[in-house]
């Protein structure tokens, strides 16, 4: 009877549960699948597994960022000198061209035309109407954050409302990026530079998700930069984990303390954050024209103060998202223990952008700037740069109104589609901070511009606000300030006034670079962090003797007159647990049925810690490790044969293998998030 029930349960369960698309592993090929030997024994292995390091010659870094990017890169012979890329062609006026914005052309018949200014400016040319026909896509780095079911076939829409495999734009991306460095590596070093020469080093968000940072390892490889067989090729950095390791070389001249009352770099903090970064900038600029940094081989002096256990926040703040990330210091070698989760959200400087859009919908009408951004792409584009250099100028103690150019496209299809003027619109909008003047420009006062850094710095504050109420934090001595957004004074002012007395808020000075340097130092030596907090639980699907009372009955299973529990989630690591970098957690499980010819384990996923079983909502699976049982004689076998299953963490990349010990035959696989 119990039988037929376990039978009956076959199909129960799979109708209502949610997650109908997972069959129990005892249920799959008819086996019956695992059970934990016991005593399942855990072992650390953290060092047994450091391979042999390959040897490259120079190390790239790409900041692939998700309004400008830009890459890096230090000959491992001299790692004190870090090289940042040529200057690009068509740089913006008013705006630092150290990076290019992250924007990409396609042609009519979608092949890679160009990237950044090159394709920004082509695409302007472009006649209108021609205009339609080319895809050109801008911002699409956030889509990988806000998109909940990544695949390899996720789309991404071009502003002619086209769509296109987001797989594809990312990897054309890397390819260029690959391009452009080989070729200027090879006239640097006047022979050809092989790609095998290189490791590289790609940055992402510490808060993203598992499957986009696997996105980005996947157009990666299809990029070419490396491959799956060669996956040491290539390391995913974690943006603010970067930062950190640049802001350890900071020396007292390379970076602005907001809270110090004393002078740094021989100016005081009586004069305005603004006039500080300004002196710094033009220190900056003047040693642009070598685009050579030399970081010299030492702890900095603000990194000198901190001591074993020292705890410091990471702000980083980019065009799309804010990562925060607080670090432990452990001696004697100085290597970075990330103490808490990576949080944050999309709080970049886009933000700023949206809320212009929607000044702009406010007082032209939202059908209008539509209709207006399909009608006349380039135009609109245009017009966001003009605010792009104006956003710069932003400033707390500004006085004098920032003026916008509109498009001349803007003011003619505006009075075409609404048959009154632009200046019209504007006086009846009742936006009183917005005026027309007659040389064609918005001019906005600076409180209105203000205004618009408000919500996206208020999220910022709030977000670091949470982070501080947590006691990990709550003895921080420094916050470095990095990323591109982390240039407008209004953000610095508000860190500042909201934190000042909390810790030293210190802000480097090349901010923008900062990540881009620190990836280039962190691929150079990989083993700088040593300590990770897993950002999901891992286990597998196993069997478990049925418990009464203890286990569900819709899940016993009985089988040759054993009675079994499916399903049950036999946990590897948890949500949010320390995990040193390469380290191996084993576990031993035997067959449930002496006679199964094959072995199948299930690798599960979940972002909560307290999963009992696979079915459990939010669990997904992503991996499956089959290992085929044939080819011994019985009499070799054990009666109870041991399969060891080892997952080894840290890095971006999770590997799983199962190994028959009887045999020693076993099977290998990375965990993926984006086919199951």
């Amino acid at each position: 009877m119990a039988d037929k029930e376990a039978g009956g349960s076959d199909t129960g369960p799979r109708e209502t549960a949610p997650t109908s698309a997972y069959s129990s592993p005892a249920r799959s090929l008819g086996d019956t699948g695992i059970t934990p030997l016991s005593p399942s024994h855990v072992v650390n292995d953290a060092d047994s597994n450091v391979s042999e390091q390959q040897t490259f010659l120079v190390v790239v870094a790409i900041d692939f960022g998700t309004t400008s990017s830009g890459y890096a890169y230090s000959f491992t012979k001299e790692p004190e000198c870090i090289h940042v890329m040529r200057r690009w062609e068509g740089g913006d006026p008013g705006v630092s061209n150290q990076k290019t914005p992250t924007t990409i052309l396609l042609t009519p018949e979608r092949k890679f035309h160009s990237f950044g200014y090159a394709a920004r400016d082509f695409y302007h040319d472009l006649d209108p109407n021609e205009a339609k026909q080319w895809l050109y896509l801008e911002k699409f780095k956030m889509k990988l954050h806000t998109t909940g079911d990544l695949t390899m076939d996720t789309d991404l829409t071009a502003a002619n409302g086209k769509n296109v495999k987001a797989l594809e734009i990312f990897a054309y991306a890397l390819q260029y990026f690959k391009e452009q460095a080989l070729k200027e590596l090879s006239d640097q070093a006047g022979s050809d530079f092989e790609n095998s020469d290189v490791r590289w080093v790609i940055t992402v968000p510490a808060i993203w998700k598992q499957p986009a940072k696997q996105f980005m390892r996947q157009a990666a490889y299809q990029a070419g930069l490396a491959s799956p067989e060669n996956s040491e090729q290539l390391i995913i950095a974690l943006e603010p984990e970067a930062a950190s390791i640049y802001c350890r070389k900071l020396r007292l001249h390379q970076m602005i303390e907001l809270s110090s009352k004393a002078a740094v770099n021989g100016y005081s903090s009586s004069d305005t954050v603004g006039a500080g970064f300004a002196q710094a900038k033009e220190h900056v600029r003047r040693n642009r024209q070598s685009r050579t940094f030399l970081v010299e081989n030492v702890i900095g002096e603000i990194w000198s103060e901190l001591e074993e256990g020292d705890k410091y926040v990471v702000v980083d703040s980019g065009g799309g998202t804010v990562d925060l990330t607080v670090h432990q210091i452990r001696l004697p070698e100085g290597h970075l223990k990330e103490l808490y989760k990576a949080t944050g959200g999309p709080y970049g400087s886009l933000g700023v952008d949206y809320e212009f859009e929607k000044l702009l919908c406010k007082i032209f009408g939202e059908d209008f700037i539509e209709q207006f951004k399909i009608k006349r792409p380039a135009a609109w584009v245009d017009l966001m740069i003009a605010f792009e250099s104006r956003k710069r100028a932003a400033a707390p103690d500004r006085t004098n109104p920032l003026n916008i150019t509109l498009p001349f496209s803007f003011i003619d299809y505006y009075k075409k589609f609404r048959g009154h003027s632009v200046e019209h619109a504007l006086r009846k909008s009742n936006v009183d901070f917005v005026k027309w003047s007659s040389q064609g420009m918005l001019r906005m006062s600076p409180d209105a511009m203000n205004a618009l850094f408000k919500p996206t710095i208020d999220s910022i504050i709030e977000h670091l606000r949470d982070l501080f109420q947590k006691p990990e934090v709550s003895t921080v001595k420094f916050l470095f300030l990095v990323g591109g957004f982390a240039e407008a004074p209004l953000l610095q002012q508000a860190v500042q006034a909201a934190f000042g007395d909390k810790c030293r808020i210190i802000v480097p000075q090349d901010v923008g670079l900062t990540i881009l340097k620190g990836a280039v130092l962190f691929g150079l030596d990989p083993t700088v962090i040593k300590v990770r907090r897993s950002p999901l639980t891992y286990g597998v699907g196993v069997l478990n003797r049925y418990v009464e009372g203890k286990h569900p009955p819709e899940k016993l299973l009985v089988k040759d007159g054993t009675r079994w529990c499916t399903d049950v989630f036999d946990k590897f690591i948890s949500a949010d647990q320390s995990v040193a970098l390469g380290e191996l957690i084993k576990r031993s499980y035997t067959p449930a049925k002496p006679s199964q010819l094959v072995i199948i384990i299930n690798i599960y996923s979940s972002e909560h810690d307290d999963v009992s079983f696979i079915t459990d909502p939010g669990v997904k699976k992503c991996g499956t490790l089959r290992l085929d049982l044939t080819g011994t004689s019985g009499t070799a076998v054990p009666p109870r044969r041991e399969i060891q299953t080892l997952m080894q963490f840290g890095d971006t990349e999770i590997k799983a293998t199962a190994i028959d010990i009887a045999t020693s035959k076993s099977v290998k696989v990375g965990i993926d998030f984006l086919n199951y």
